[in-house]
C-alpha cells in the first residue's frame, strides 16, 4: 500500500516531455492567426482604394485602416468567413449561397454613431445572392443620415433645406475645349493631378465634344481645378458633362436596382445632379405606402428587413397577396456619395444603406502607391499616415 501510493508520487513529479520545436511553432501561429482574426473583427481592418469613385480624398493605390470601433463590430452572419465565389460554393457542397448556414447578426456598441460626411465600408446592399457579410465592400461618403430629407440642386447638396457643408473636395466631370492639345496641356492636368486610369499613362487623352465638335479634353477635378483652368489662355470652355441618364437608371425609379425590373409608378426623372428632395428612413417611422412612394421603400421592405413573402404587382407592395398600405422601419438608413459625383454608382443608383451593412469608419491611410509611376516615385509620401476626412 505504501509502495503503492510511492510510486504515484514518484509518477507525479516526472517533468513533461518537451514540446517539439515545430510543435511550439505551430502554436505560435495558430495563436498569431487567432488574435490576428479577433483584431480584424472587433477593431480594425486594411483595404485598399481599386477605383477613382471616392477621388480626391482617397486616391487608387491608398492603403487605409477601417475602424471598427467607432460604430461597433457586428458579428458574423455566416460562421464560415471565406472568400466565396459561385464556383467555390459547390466544392464546398452547397448549391448556392443561400444554403449557408446564416445566424442573426448583433452590433456591439461602438463610441460614435455614423454622421453626416464620415466616410464609411460597407456591404453593396445590391449583392442579394450573398449573405450581407460575404458581399463586396464599399467605400463611400455618408451625405444624409436617418430623418434627414436630401437634396441636389444644380450639383449642390442641400440637406433639411439648407446648404450641406461637404467635406473632401468633390469632384465634378466637365468638357474642356482647348485651341490645341499640346504638352502644355497634358503638363497642365499633370501638376493638377488630374488623371484617367482607363489610360495607360494616367492622363486623359484629347477627344471631340459630340455636341459641338471641339476638340479637348474630359476631365473630373474639384472647383478649385476647374477655376484654375477657366483662368488658362489655352482653354476656350469648360463646361459640366456626364450628368445626364436615361429613364429609370436612378433610384427610385429604378426601384430594385441590379435584382428586379420593379420601377416606380410615378416616375421622377431625377438625374446626377438634380436630385430629391428624398426622405432618409429612419428607426420606429411609421410610413403610409401609395404609388407615389412604394418604390422608395420597397427594398426596404423586401429585402432589407426580411420580411415574408413581399411581392411588387402594379408599383405597390403586397404582402401575402394583400396590399401593403403601412409599414414602420425597423432599422436606420443612410445615404452615400463618391465625392467623385459623375463617376460614382452610388445611393443615387441603389438607394439607401441599411445600418446592419455598416463596417466600419475610415480614419487613415496608412501607405499609397502611384499606379503610373515608376519604381522610385511609386510611393506617395506625403499621403503616408495621413487622415481620412
Amino acid at each position: 500500500m505504501l509502495f503503492a501510493r510511492s510510486k504515484r508520487s514518484t509518477a507525479d513529479t516526472l517533468p513533461s516531455k518537451p514540446k517539439s520545436q515545430s510543435r511550439e511553432w505551430a502554436n505560435s501561429l495558430l495563436f498569431a492567426v487567432v488574435v490576428a482574426t479577433l483584431i480584424r473583427w472587433s477593431a480594425v481592418e486594411a483595404y485598399v482604394i481599386p477605383s477613382e469613385s471616392m477621388e480626391h480624398t482617397l486616391l487608387v493605390g491608398d492603403y487605409l485602416f477601417v475602424s471598427k470601433l467607432h460604430y461597433g463590430p457586428i458579428t458574423p452572419q455566416t460562421p464560415l468567413q471565406l472568400p466565396l465565389t459561385h464556383q467555390t460554393v459547390p466544392v464546398l457542397g452547397f448549391k448556392s449561397y443561400s444554403d449557408l448556414i446564416q445566424l442573426p447578426t448583433y452590433r456591439f456598441p461602438g463610441f460614435s454613431s455614423v454622421q453626416r460626411n464620415d466616410v464609411i465600408v460597407f456591404h453593396v446592399p445590391h449583392e442579394q445572392q450573398r449573405p450581407a457579410d460575404l458581399r463586396t465592400h464599399l467605400i463611400k461618403r455618408c451625405i444624409a443620415v436617418a430623418g434627414d430629407t436630401l437634396e441636389i440642386r444644380q450639383g449642390q447638396v442641400f440637406v433639411n433645406g439648407r446648404p450641406g457643408s461637404i467635406g473632401g473636395a468633390p469632384q465634378t466631370t466637365y468638357f474642356m475645349a482647348v485651341a490645341s492639345p499640346n504638352d502644355e496641356v497634358r503638363q497642365a492636368l499633370h501638376d493638377q493631378q488630374v488623371v484617367d486610369y482607363t489610360q495607360p499613362d494616367g492622363l486623359p487623352t484629347a477627344t471631340t465634344d459630340p455636341e459641338t465638335g471641339k476638340m479637348g479634353y474630359v476631365i473630373s477635378c474639384p472647383a478649385s481645378v476647374a477655376a484654375f483652368f477657366r483662368r488658362q489662355p489655352y482653354v476656350q470652355a469648360l463646361t459640366v458633362t456626364g450628368g445626364t441618364l436615361p429613364e429609370n437608371t436612378l433610384f427610385p425609379d429604378a426601384a430594385d436596382f441590379h435584382v428586379s425590373g420593379a420601377v416606380s409608378a410615378v416616375p421622377r426623372r431625377w438625374q446626377l445632379d438634380s436630385y430629391g428632395p428624398l426622405p432618409v428612413p429612419k428607426k420606429g417611422q411609421t410610413i403610409r405606402l401609395t404609388p407615389a412612394n412604394a418604390a422608395v421603400y420597397y427594398k426596404i421592405v423586401s429585402q432589407y428587413e426580411h420580411n415574408q413573402d413581399i411581392t411588387w404587382k402594379n408599383g405597390m407592395m403586397q404582402q401575402h397577396g394583400r396590399p401593403l398600405t403601412q409599414y414602420t422601419m425597423k432599422q436606420n438608413y443612410y445615404f452615400m456619395m463618391g465625392d467623385n459625383r459623375h463617376n460614382s454608382e452610388d445611393s443615387r443608383f441603389w438607394g439607401f444603406v441599411p445600418e446592419d451593412h455598416i463596417v466600419g469608419k475610415a480614419v487613415l491611410v496608412w501607405l499609397s502607391l502611384d499606379p503610373y509611376a515608376d519604381f522610385l516615385h511609386k510611393v506617395r509620401w506625403s499621403r503616408l499616415f495621413h487622415p481620412v476626412s
